[in-house]
């Protein structure tokens, strides 16, 4: 599983058995945040609208991206649980949003189903050779949400590693759980065994970072699990997430995907502030505070841009 789907990220409510926070309750299509400034931003002085896909992190970056636009003067809307790309790249080209977050490895993919890259500069290229030519992506985060193969921590103490290529030798003797595609896939077990040289005792059928992954790994049942970084499963539960030193798993920086020649230099600078001080244990937490502490996106993101000087 990836970020190609789009629906991981409601995987990360579900295995805390918690209901997801939305856009402060915002209909999925609907206008949310208003306009907080005369001063219009982007090409014409007709605003931004910031758009997002429907789960909890992506609305969530949603309302940084807004916030962080309205602290510059810029007149800004947003649509918040659009949908996933199949629908909301539509809404990039007829006009109905101007800006979306998004993941690079994933968005690579989409636009180039002959799509190599792995590491996060090499993507970043191929994802602006791939772009059709009305978008344009900003500067990408240190911020990622990946797969990953994660453990207990215990577990981990107990066998010594820290990383996927600290398995060798010892996953024989180990269950690994993910989605049903991992058995078979080439981002799952048989490329977990070309890349790393890793055979398993058993592979088990659970789901992409969800509350079978989750209880698997809490009850003994699997060793290994499929999960997702940001997820604040691994935080609740002290997981671990072992290292990929041989970058397995394509990067998935967050970044802006925007229409091109809509933002203007003040809004793109922004935009590129929120991603110059953006992590992926900074999106963790305050992923946690959404989707565990039932605060709102937006209430989230503004205590963050201004703890980061930036709102």
């Amino acid at each position: 599983m990836t970020r190609t789907t789009l629906t991981l990220a409601t995987g990360v409510v579900l295995a805390l058995g918690l209901s997801a926070c939305g856009g402060g309750g915002n209909d999925p299509l609907a206008t949310g945040s208003s306009a907080a400034s005369s001063a219009a931003g982007g090409s014409g002085g007709a605003g931004v609208t910031v758009g997002s896909a429907d789960f909890p992190e992506s609305k969530l970056l949603a309302e940084l991206y807004a916030g962080a636009l309205k602290a510059k003067g810029v007149q800004v809307d947003t649509k918040l649980g659009i949908g996933s790309r199949e629908t909301y790249i539509p809404a990039l080209k007829d006009g109905s949003i101007d800006v979306i977050p998004e993941y690079s490895g994933a968005l690579d993919r989409y636009f180039n189903k002959d799509a190599k890259a792995q590491t996060s500069d090499a993507i970043l290229t191929e994802l602006k050779a791939a772009l059709p030519s009305h978008l344009e992506v900003l500067q990408p985060a240190k911020a990622e949400d990946k797969d990953a193969v994660v453990m207990t921590k215990a577990k981990a103490q107990e066998l010594g590693v820290t990383s996927i290529a600290d398995l060798k030798g010892k996953s024989e003797q180990l269950t690994i759980g993910g989605p049903a595609e991992w058995q078979s896939r080439s981002y799952g077990i048989p490329g977990l065994e070309k890349t790393y040289g890793l055979t398993f005792k058993q592979f088990r059928k659970l789901d992409a970072g969800g509350p079978l992954a989750v209880q698997g790994l809490k009850n003994g049942q699997v060793d290994l699990a499929n999960i997702f970084t940001t997820d604040p499963a691994i935080q609740v539960n002290d997981f671990q997430v072992l290292e990929d030193p041989q970058n397995f798993f394509a990067a998935q920086n967050v970044l802006p995907l925007a229409v091109k020649g809509k933002l203007d230099g003040t809004a793109k600078g922004a935009l590129d502030a929120v991603s110059a001080k953006l992590d992926t244990q900074a999106l963790t937490d305050l992923l946690k505070k959404v989707s565990v502490d039932h605060q709102k996106p937006a209430d989230v993101a503004d205590e963050w841009l201004k703890a980061n000087s930036l709102a």
